[in-house]
C-alpha cells in the first residue's frame, strides 16, 4: 500500500512538472494587489476587451513565457521572508488567471504547502465552474474581484463581454464564504453615475464575505501599449473622475454598509515593474 501511495505521489509530481503556464511577467515587492508585500504574477490570456485595459499585451493566451510550477516556486520562495514580515504573499493577475486554472491550482497548492498567502485578481469570467476552478478557489485566501458595471448592456459596451458570469462568480464566492475585495473602476461616461453605484451596493450588501470595495479612478496609463500594438484606444481624452465624484460614489456604497477604500492611483496601474524569469 505504501509503495502504491509513493507511486501515486510520484505520478502526481511528474504531471505537475510537465504542466506549463503562460506567464507575461512578474512584479516583485508589489504593495497594491492584496495585503503586505507581494510577488505579483501576470498571466497571459484574456477574453475581455476593456476600453481602459492597462495590459493589452496580455490578451494573447499563447504569448509570454512558458514556466512550470517549480520554476515559479523557486522565485516565490526567494521572497518568503518578506511575505512573513509584512503579511504578504503571492498575487496572480493578468490577463485573466481563470483561463489557466489548471496551472494555477497546482501553484496555489504549493504556496499552501509553504504557508504562503494567495490572492487571485480576476474578472470572474468563467463560462463553466470547472473542477480546476473549484480547486483553485479552495487554495485561494483572497479574491480581488473586478466588477466593471452592474447593467449588462453598459458592461458589454465597456468590455465587449456579458457581466452575467462575473456576477454568478461573485455569488459562488459568497456561498463559500471566500474573502473578497471588490474593485470598481470609475470611468467618466460608464461608471460615474450614482445609479450604477446603487446597483453595485444592492448586489453586494447581502454578501458577508465582501471585506471592502476599492474605488479605482480611471487613468490612461496603458494607452501607450495600445499604440505599440497598433490598437485603437477609444478613451483618448477621457479625464480621471473628479474627486467629488469619487466621494459621492463612496458615500452611496457606504450607505449599504460596505467598507470603501480609495487607494492611490497606483492601484489601478498594473505596470510590470520587475520581470523575473529563470534563464
Amino acid at each position: 500500500m505504501a509503495l502504491e501511495q509513493h507511486h501515486s505521489n510520484q505520478t502526481s509530481k511528474n504531471a505537475v512538472s510537465t504542466l506549463y503556464g503562460h506567464i507575461h511577467s512578474l512584479e516583485s515587492f508589489g504593495t497594491v494587489d492584496g495585503p503586505g508585500i507581494r510577488l505579483v504574477i501576470f498571466m497571459q490570456g484574456c477574453l475581455w476587451r476593456c476600453k481602459y485595459c492597462q495590459n493589452p499585451d496580455t490578451w494573447d493566451l499563447h504569448g509570454g513565457k512558458q514556466q512550470t510550477v517549480q520554476d515559479i516556486m523557486r522565485i516565490v520562495l526567494e521572497y518568503q521572508a518578506y511575505f512573513k514580515f509584512s503579511g504578504g504573499g503571492v498575487t496572480v493577475s493578468g490577463g485573466e488567471p481563470l483561463l489557466q486554472a489548471e496551472f494555477l491550482k497546482e501553484l496555489f497548492k504549493e504556496c499552501f504547502r509553504y504557508g504562503i498567502h494567495t490572492c487571485l485578481d480576476t474578472n470572474g469570467y468563467a463560462a463553466h465552474l470547472t473542477e480546476p476552478i473549484h480547486e483553485l478557489i479552495r487554495y485561494t485566501d483572497l479574491v480581488l474581484l473586478d466588477i466593471k458595471q452592474m447593467e449588462n448592456q453598459r458592461h458589454l459596451q465597456l468590455t465587449k463581454m456579458s457581466n452575467k458570469p462575473t456576477l454568478a462568480f461573485a455569488e459562488y464566492l459568497a456561498e463559500r464564504g471566500k474573502p473578497v475585495w471588490v474593485r470598481y473602476v470609475i470611468v467618466e461616461g460608464y461608471t460615474t453615475d450614482l445609479e450604477s453605484a446603487h446597483a453595485l451596493g444592492r448586489f453586494l450588501s447581502p454578501m458577508k464575505n465582501v471585506e471592502k470595495v476599492e474605488l479605482l479612478p480611471y487613468h490612461a496609463l496603458g494607452e501607450y501599449k495600445w499604440a505599440a500594438l497598433g490598437e485603437h484606444y477609444e478613451l483618448t481624452g477621457v479625464k480621471p473622475p473628479a474627486s467629488e465624484t469619487v466621494i459621492e460614489i463612496a458615500d452611496v456604497l457606504e450607505s449599504y454598509h460596505l467598507e470603501v477604500s480609495q487607494p492611490s492611483n497606483d492601484t489601478f496601474s498594473k505596470q510590470t515593474k520587475t520581470s523575473g524569469f529563470l534563464k
